[in-house]
């Protein structure tokens, strides 16, 4: 019985899926038909136009070969004309002349006159030949609109952020101008929907078959790509559309874990020493003493609506963290961080969502970060466990996470040229969030990024080692790293934090 139920089910799934299909499908053709009504009556008002301009030229070069036809009529009609005049003027001082013959025969006008027309009556040198011309008009036909290109899937590349579209044309078509390349952003797997939450964006005037999206933020899944040829008059029919797959890993700042000195947006988080002004609170132990004994400066907070059930408090004391507001549970992902150039204290990690709202990074066996301090001693250290790596590398404009949970591995790169600056080996016992710290200064996040190509091929090089050949280790036996190395970092959270 359960198993025919199970049968129904996957019946009624798949109908129900065919369902979609086909409402999609009629949809895609009633949009389709509509098109069909408004471009048909496009490409009529065109080839209006297109004769009304070719009349107009024939009716310009008939009103020219006319007017020259009657400037050389009255141009042959004055040379005649004029030679009458002199031929009769000629022929009435004959006869007078006569007489003086044998003197005056070489001073006579007449026998001085040419005695052949100036101009001819021929007018056949005006005369046209539209034969060919004719014939080519006889020929007319539409200008072949180019064929559909096929996308070539196989050549499409998806890789660091970068979309490269390869297509081909069925037919040599040597008139093919350019090409259109469209393209839009899409949870929805398999073929475009007429009714989508992305519009299409257009790239115009390619000149090869071949085409790279650049800068891309994969903040979806996949993405829709399609192409149509264009002539100097026309354009084709787009291709068949193709859907590649972008997925990356996509997040921003929780706020409502965020300390209550940061002012966070979605991919920002900067210090606030203004940040719960006015409202008195009581701050007792780790919030009201630094770690030299001397009392902190009196804190701050908002009251805010209370928390859904389920949810953590936000950071305070001297915990100036916020997390991310996605868990990471498997698999392999990315991001990169860029501080202010004056940002005075920050650090970038994963950590457990079990981090105790007084918890700093670094310092409990739960968290694992890079720290930088910019405040009367810079230091650059990988830290764990209230343990610490110094990391002999400059400080990078921008660091980039890389984050493989299944293999237990954490690893902060240059975001600029990938130098590999620190590795945690981990044994990950339960799902992690990236976490921040910031203090006097800002940062900015960057997600919906994939793997760099350079970090896959080096961890494939490296098998997950990191280049300082040194992690540290915890003090929790449940979490494990591949060599055992720490040196002390001096303290800056509290006595040298205003």
């Amino acid at each position: 019985m359960d198993s025919q139920k199970d049968a129904l089910q996957r019946i009624i799934a798949t109908l129900a899926n065919k369902n979609e299909e086909l409402q999609n499908f009629i949809e895609t053709l009633n949009h389709t038909l509509d098109r069909v009504q408004v471009n048909s009556t496009q490409v009529v008002s065109d080839l209006e136009e297109e004769f009304d301009t070719l009349y107009s030229i024939l009716d310009e070069m008939k009103e020219s070969m006319t007017n020259t036809i009657k400037q050389e009529t009255v141009r042959k009609s004055h040379e005649l004309q004029n030679q009458q005049t002199q031929s009769t003027n000629a022929l009435e001082s004959a006869e007078e002349l006569l007489e003086f013959a044998n003197n005056a025969v070489t001073m006579a006008p007449a026998f001085r006159l040419t005695m052949k027309p100036k101009a001819t009556d021929n007018m056949t040198h005006l005369m046209v030949d539209f034969i060919q011309e004719r014939q080519l008009l006889q020929g007319l036909k539409f200008l072949p609109v180019p064929r559909a290109p096929e996308i070539v899937l196989e050549d499409c590349l998806v890789i660091d952020n970068e979309v490269t579209v390869t297509w081909r044309i069925p037919v040599e078509d040597s008139k093919i101008d350019h090409y259109i390349l469209e393209y839009r952003k899409t949870n929805h797997e398999g073929l475009p929907r007429v009714k989508d939450e992305q519009c299409w964006e257009v790239v115009d005037n390619i000149k090869t078959s071949e085409y790279t999206l650049q800068g891309l933020r994969f903040d979806t899944k996949f993405m829709n790509f399609r192409v149509r040829a264009c002539n100097k008059a026309a354009a084709g029919d787009y291709s068949d559309p193709v859907t590649l797959e972008t997925r990356a890993f996509n997040f921003g700042f929780d706020s409502t874990s965020s300390h209550l000195n940061l002012k966070v947006e979605d991919r920002s988080v900067e210090w606030d020493p203004q940040g719960g002004k006015g409202v008195d609170t009581k701050v007792k132990g780790k919030e009201n003493k630094g770690r030299s004994g001397t009392p902190s400066p009196k804190r701050t907070s908002v009251t805010r609506s209370p928390a859904p059930r389920g949810a953590r408090d936000r950071f305070t004391g001297e915990s100036y963290t916020v997390l991310g507001d996605t868990s990471i549970e498997s698999g392999q992902h990315y991001w990169e961080v860029k501080p202010q150039k004056d940002c005075k204290s920050y650090s970038v990690g994963l950590a457990y969502r079990n981090l105790g709202k007084f918890d700093q990074l670094g310092k409990t066996n739960t968290t694992w970060c890079i720290h930088v301090n910019n405040w009367l001693q810079n230091s650059f250290a990988a830290k764990h466990n209230n343990k610490a790596k110094n990391l002999d590398v400059p400080v990078p404009d921008s660091i980039g996470v890389y984050c493989d949970f299944d293999r237990g591995q954490l690893s902060f790169y240059n975001a600029e040229n990938k130098q590999l600056l620190h590795t945690f080996k981990v044994r990950f016992t339960q799902p992690v969030v990236p976490a921040f710290m910031v203090w006097c200064g800002g940062l900015t996040l960057s997600t919906g990024l994939q793997i760099p190509s350079a970090i896959r091929s080096f961890q494939k090089t490296e098998n997950g080692l990191g280049g300082s050949n040194s992690s540290i280790s915890p003090q929790d036996p449940s979490v494990a790293c591949d060599i055992c190395f720490y040196d002390k970092l001096p303290s800056v959270d509290s006595s040298l934090m205003p």
